[in-house]
């Protein structure tokens, strides 16, 4: 198992994290606070004025959530 994509991310944090997928044109408003905690994290970057997901950002979009994990058992 690589530890490098285990983060305990927020509930907030993983609904924006899911939203950065989309086109900035298409997503809902995001919570300010998840996306700068994203962008501290390496997950997410600004690009222009957009916050956009990183390529790392989709390796733990990918693996998931360890919490998450405890919930589809």
């Amino acid at each position: 198992m690589n530890v490098e994509f285990d983060y305990d991310l927020t509930r907030d944090q993983w609904e924006a994290l899911k939203a950065l997928r989309l086109p900035a044109a298409k997503r809902r408003i995001l919570d300010r606070l998840a996306v700068k905690n994203l962008i501290t994290l390496g997950l997410a970057a600004l690009t222009g004025a957009h916050p956009t997901i990183t390529p790392k950002g989709r390796c733990v979009l990918l693996r998931g959530s360890p919490r998450l994990w405890d919930v589809a058992a």
